[in-house]
């Protein structure tokens, strides 16, 4: 009855799969995110999903980012400005890289970031084994 007659488009689908796995995997995502923080602080930057050839996590280097900004005629701009005044203490930043498209994945996980690296108790190339699996099979496009 209030149905729009459309279907999810596959390029929006992939946003929402992130979405998922993002909630269902909060703690493991913080783990990882503090955990590479940890050993990569001085250096700036983020680390981010990749779903091509298949889902996986790379990092994106912030000159990167600013190089595809420039590219893009500005449209990275709040981006930029999210990562720049990101507080690994208490948020995760992610970025979801789809096909020619980027989404932001933002969130200030329960307990903070520290504390869910300290509960689990796994390294950063376990978690990294671990959460690409999750995701080969929780997302696909």
């Amino acid at each position: 009855m209030f149905s729009s007659g459309k279907t999810e488009a596959g390029d929006t689908r992939w946003r929402r799969k992130i979405d998922l796995f993002v909630k269902e995997n909060q703690q493991e995502l913080a783990a990882l995110f503090w955990g590479l923080w940890l050993e990569n602080s001085d250096s700036k930057g983020t680390i981010g999903i990749d779903l091509q050839p298949y889902p996986h996590f790379v990092y994106c280097p912030q000159l990167e980012i600013e190089k595809l900004n420039d590219r893009v005629e500005n449209r990275l701009q709040e981006i930029l400005g999210i990562i720049d005044n990101n507080n690994p203490e208490i948020e995760v930043l992610m970025i979801g890289i789809g096909k020619g498209e980027i989404k932001l994945i933002q969130f200030a996980p329960e307990p903070p970031p520290k504390t869910c690296f300290e509960q689990i108790g796994k390294n950063v190339d376990t978690l990294l084994e671990i959460l690409e699996e999750k995701m080969k099979t929780e997302i696909t496009e």
